[in-house]
């Protein structure tokens, strides 16, 4: 049975994936960082202590829930590292303002705590954005990016009425047009009982932070984010919406994409077994070119 519960605890715990993984321990207890405007930032370790590290980043109204399929399966070969960002899971609030930026800043700054200095950023959704700017704020600490349905055209800039059209009836109305807008990330053969969980874990999420997130999400330029990026970025996509694969090697001429057929945004917790084989892939790609 599905269950994502939002829970707020800085101790070490024990947890029990509840979508078919093996139950696993922290190595590092649920920890904290201060971010760069003094919010309390939540971050966990685990496998190994070395380097190369797989850094986990999720999306909008999400946490580090999110990606408990994959910790199992990567920390056997990785460090694992899985943060929540201002405002979310663990992390603290007090934020005016949660700019995509501020949120690099904020995985940044648990890179730098670890000292960590082979990074591969994997960041879902806004995620995929958040790891851009975190790259570039840390480059001596990022060797590659890999965005998980995300980056879809990264290129394509939209009229503020699309932006507005989806931002304008969640605000007026939150939890049920977020649940809205979850449902629509998914095909219609998806397992329904999932779409519930997350659409009612989404709908959870701190109404300040959600859309005060979304709307500064919404003003990020894809191909201004992505000028001067120096490491290597691939992904992971589903096939719920096109991938301009050609535009954004012309932008990021490093860029390729594994494609998921058949599924909806959440491809981790969908087809979490197809998922890590085809992150894998990227990854080891990712670290094949920091090698040449």
């Amino acid at each position: 049975m599905y269950k994502l519960t939002r829970y707020i605890i800085l101790i070490p715990i024990v947890v029990s994936c509840a979508y078919g993984c093996e139950s696993y321990t922290y190595t590092q207890p649920v920890a904290n960082t201060l971010s760069v405007d003094n919010v309390p930032i939540a971050y966990a370790m685990y496998g190994r202590a070395t380097d190369p590290t797989v850094v986990f980043v999720h999306g909008w109204c999400c946490d580090s829930r999110y990606w408990y399929n994959q910790i199992p399966y990567f920390s056997k070969k990785y460090r694992v590292i899985t943060i929540d960002l201002a405002g979310h899971g663990n992390s603290g609030f007090g934020r005016k303002v949660y700019t995509t930026e501020a949120f690099g800043q904020d995985v940044a700054v648990v890179l730098r705590k670890l000292d960590v200095k082979k990074a591969v950023l994997v960041g879902h959704s806004m995620g995929g954005e958040i790891i851009i700017y975190a790259a570039k704020i840390a480059p001596e600490r990022v060797i590659g990016l890999v965005a998980v349905d995300t980056l879809e055209d990264i290129g394509m800039v939209y009229p503020d009425e699309v932006k507005n059209s989806i931002y304008e009836p969640i605000a007026a109305n939150f939890v049920p047009e977020a649940q809205k807008f979850v449902r629509s990330m998914f095909p219609v053969n998806a397992d329904k009982e999932l779409i519930n969980v997350i659409a009612l874990d989404v709908s959870s999420a701190p109404q300040d932070v959600a859309l005060s997130s979304m709307k500064e999400y919404f003003k990020v330029s894809g191909p201004e984010l992505v000028k001067g990026l120096k490491v290597p970025l691939k992904s992971v996509n589903a096939d719920m919406w096109p991938v301009n694969v050609d535009g954004n090697k012309k932008l990021v001429p490093s860029y390729e994409m594994a494609l998921m057929k058949g599924h909806g945004h959440f491809i981790m917790l969908e087809a979490p077994d197809e998922f890590n084989v085809l992150l894998e892939r990227m990854i080891s790609h990712v670290l094949a070119e920091t090698k040449r």
